[in-house]
């Protein structure tokens, strides 16, 4: 069973927010492997050009990388290894936008028949809408 992970990287994060995109920028791969490994490998080929990648979340899964960041993809934007030559044509790497993470926990609170509020969006809250978006195949939010 292969696994889906979600690193970070304080580097790339600077970057993005020095180009304009936003510094919640996350890498999202599959591997068959371990997670640990994967993110070791990131560090080791200087993946986006930095070497400090942390594992943020890993999760199982039965499907392949194409699927799941299509997925992913279809809710938040995925950086385009092309336009950017900072990040080394380096693919799988995603920005987020913290209002489609504040709606997603609103709706939430709404689905669990809670009064909805406004909550300040965390980094784990961005981990865990990106795991979301890549395991849950027909999401009800």
């Amino acid at each position: 069973m292969a696994i889906v992970y979600v690193a970070s990287s304080k580097g790339l994060a600077n970057w993005g927010a020095d180009h304009g995109l936003t510094k919640h920028c996350y890498k999202i791969g599959v591997t068959d492997g371990t997670a640990e490994a994967a993110v070791e490998e990131l560090n080791a080929g200087e993946h986006a050009g930095h070497t400090d990648w942390k594992l943020a979340k890993q999760v199982e899964t039965d499907e392949d990388e194409a699927a799941i960041l299509a997925r992913v993809g279809a809710k938040e934007k995925l950086v385009d290894p092309n336009y950017y030559p900072g990040i080394k044509k380096a693919p799988g790497i995603f920005k987020v936008k913290l209002a489609t993470v504040e709606s997603r926990l609103l709706m939430e609170q709404t689905l669990r028949g809670e009064n909805p509020h406004v909550v300040k969006v965390k980094t784990a809250d961005i981990v865990d809408h990106l795991v979301k978006l890549a395991t849950v195949k027909n999401p009800q939010w």
